[in-house]
């Protein structure tokens, strides 16, 4: 029997809950043929409410295709181009001989191919005949286009891990070839492609965008709000209600609060304190339900703190200390950060390793709140 507390995989239907206005909005970009790229830390909900708005439009009676693949584990352009083409014809061939006429059909004059051996082999629908060029490149990012057209349907391609497109030898030189690939579909009437762009490490995906600026005015940048407070305890009051348990909403609020209203982490955490409990969850069942959360995910966290140099840590210590100006005078003497240029180079290394980032008043923050926990309470012996 499942449990009461989903957090294994992305929700939908009557498991999802908050974040109505964004799927609203999220589903008023798709059906206007917006393309959109989304960002937050991983176990966010990104995935829920990109799935859930999907599901949304379904039952709102919309006709449409849906393709999905990840980045995580590329490294190359070829990689890349072989991913997403695969992916794209995989949406609407499902046989060899299918596969053959799709790449024939297509793909013509470029170095890809229907290798039947290599499918057999390793189940990949595009192999190369040589390295890629330019031409191949073009070939590949307007192929949803083509086939949403040729279908009549829209086409949401949907790319998890977009991050790790700059992980490849040339990441701009991809993110130049889709800008031009949306140019193009921008061009024509009817029925469309919309790439969806999600990406789990924030910093990274901040200099894609917004650094770099690739996608300008071309990608809506879809900023997900945090689920109510409210929300949350209401349906985990509901979910123990259904167990037939009681916990109170007052020591609910503060889970909300030390997790930052994360649904993912409060979903595992709830899981835990159902398995515990019986009747009346109190609050010492609530901390050792936190202590054995902490136990599954603290060799991450040291293995965090083992890669960061002492400077590094030292910075970390600065900014839960609650310091903002990390370059005045005080806060280098008393943290042994050195100098203000090391001070730069210590906020780069710290947003490279996704632990910190910015918000918009440029105040730093950590990205994941139970390491937040555990590096204060545990490694700095803070209060917490």
């Amino acid at each position: 029997m499942p449990g009461l507390f989903i957090y294994d995989k992305y929700v939908t239907g009557k498991n999802f809950f908050g974040r109505k206005e964004d799927c609203q909005n999220l589903a008023n970009l798709l059906t206007q043929g917006g393309h959109v790229a989304i960002w937050a830390p991983p176990k966010s909900g990104k995935m829920s409410l990109v799935q859930q708005t999907l599901f949304n439009l379904r039952v709102s009676g919309r006709q449409f295709m849906v393709g999905q693949f990840t980045l995580l584990d590329i490294r190359s352009i070829t990689n890349f181009l072989l991913r997403f083409g695969s992916t794209v014809i995989r949406m609407v061939a499902s046989t060899p001989v299918e596969y053959a006429e799709m790449v024939g059909k297509y793909l013509p004059g470029t170095h890809f191919v229907f290798d039947p051996q290599r499918y057999s082999d390793c189940d990949e629908v595009l192999s190369l005949t040589w390295d890629v060029d330019d031409a191949d490149i073009d070939a590949i990012l307007h192929l949803p286009q083509k086939l949403a057209r040729d279908r009549g349907q829209m086409l949401y391609l949907i790319m998890n891990e977009f991050e790790n497109v700059d992980l490849t030898e040339d990441g701009d030189k991809i993110c130049k070839a889709m800008e031009k690939a949306i140019d193009d579909m921008a061009g024509e009437s009817g029925p469309r492609c919309t790439f969806l762009l999600v990406g789990g490490r924030v910093n990274a995906m901040k200099a894609i965008f917004r650094e770099k600026h690739h996608f300008a005015r071309k990608v809506n940048i879809f900023q997900m709000h945090d689920v109510d407070e409210r929300e949350i305890t209401d349906k985990i009051v509901k979910s123990f209600l259904s167990g037939g348990k009681v916990v109170d909403k007052d020591l609910l609020k503060g889970v909300c609060a030390l997790f930052r209203c994360n649904v993912w982490y409060i979903s595992h955490f709830a899981s835990i304190l159902d398995y515990l409990s019986r009747g009346y969850i109190v609050e010492t069942t609530m901390l050792e339900a936190l202590d054995m959360l902490i136990s599954i995910h603290e060799p991450r966290f040291i293995a965090t703190m083992d890669s960061l140099t002492t400077f590094q840590v030292s910075l970390l210590k600065a900014i839960l200390d609650g310091h903002e100006k990390f370059s005045a005078a005080e806060v280098i003497k008393d943290y042994a950060l050195n100098s203000s240029a090391n001070v730069k180079r210590l906020k780069d290394a710290l947003m490279k390793k996704e632990i910190i980032a910015f918000d918009d008043d440029d105040k730093p923050y950590l990205l994941d709140p139970l390491f937040e926990y555990w590096v204060k309470k545990y490694y700095f012996g803070m209060k917490v």
